[in-house]
């Protein structure tokens, strides 16, 4: 008996039981596989706007994770908005959906949308050229006008809080799996608003651009000159350009990053999106030499040095 009992126990150790924590594992996939849902205003965060519109979002899909992009937006510039999101989407996965409320014509007749991007994202935004950038790079696949008001809250919308009372709730219904179809009638791609943000055009004698934004809060100089198209000038880490910048010549190093030269110093540098930047080492370019967007910036082909 003795032995039958030792053997039995042998079994038992021998027969591989459900791992540790495999039920939290599960758990964390099915989270993972729940849309997150992207929030971007221009709201700023000294008020409780966007404290409402987390609120509103809960309320329907008390399971969501919501991730503030930023709210910090420069006050009614779309196209800062615009290079944001351009910039942030690649990062997150098919299915995410992007809330966008930098909407200075709200309450106008201006239409309030979703746009599927052609790599599954979906975006939930005024159509005011916001998605003009993303639409460039990734392609639409669809849009439709946000109408339906089961997917919108209170009898009567406000004129002027939309990211209340329109975006959050649609976003929400989208992040618990409604069909987004259901939320409005078909809108003609071709007929969604674009902004008209101007290319670099290089030329025999060198690049001629503009300074877009500031990178801030440090005060760097963001242009439309792609990293690819500067290169061609000939130009080397190390060497000295010639910029003329707002009417007005500088000379300045480039080098790879700020700490390639001395403190309150300036250089030029392809910046982490692969364009032509302008800083100072630990101080601000735009307030330093009172460069603000939109400026004109011409950088010539090489020469000698």
């Amino acid at each position: 008996m003795r032995q039958l009992a030792l053997a039995a126990a042998l079994i038992l150790v021998a027969v591989p039981l459900p791992a540790l924590g495999a039920p939290q594992a599960a758990t964390e996939r099915a989270a993972s596989a729940h849309p997150t849902i992207v929030f971007m205003t221009d709201f700023g965060t000294d008020n409780d706007a966007v404290p409402i519109c987390k609120g509103v979002i809960y309320g329907i899909d008390p399971d969501v994770r919501i991730v503030d992009l930023t709210h910090q937006v420069t006050p009614y510039s779309i196209l800062e908005g615009a290079r944001y999101l351009a910039g942030t989407t690649p990062y997150y996965p098919s299915g995410t959906i992007f809330e966008v409320v930098v909407d200075p014509t709200v309450g106008s007749s201006r239409k309030a949308v979703v746009v599927k991007s052609k790599r599954g994202q979906y975006f939930v935004l005024p159509d005011n050229g916001l998605m003009t950038l993303v639409e460039d790079r990734d392609g639409l696949e669809g849009a439709r006008e946000i109408t339906n008001p089961d997917w919108m809250i209170g009898r009567k919308l406000s004129s002027t809080f939309h990211g209340r009372d329109i975006f959050s709730p649609t976003a929400a219904h989208l992040a618990r799996g409604d069909d987004w179809t259901a939320v409005g009638p078909e809108v003609t791609l071709e007929k969604l608003v674009r902004l008209n943000i101007p290319s670099a055009r290089p030329d025999e004698k060198g690049i001629s651009g503009t300074i877009l934004a500031i990178d801030r809060p440090f005060g760097s100089l963001i242009s439309n000159i792609e990293s690819d198209d500067f290169l061609k000038l000939g130009y080397q880490h190390g060497d000295k350009v010639a910029v003329t910048l707002a009417g007005r010549q500088v000379t300045v190093p480039f080098v790879k990053t700020f700490s390639d030269v001395p403190l309150g110093k300036s250089l030029l540098y392809i910046d982490s999106r692969g364009h032509v930047g302008l800083a100072i080492n630990q101080g601000s370019y735009s307030s330093t030499y009172h460069v603000t967007p939109p400026a004109r910036i011409f950088v010539p082909r090489k020469g000698p040095q």
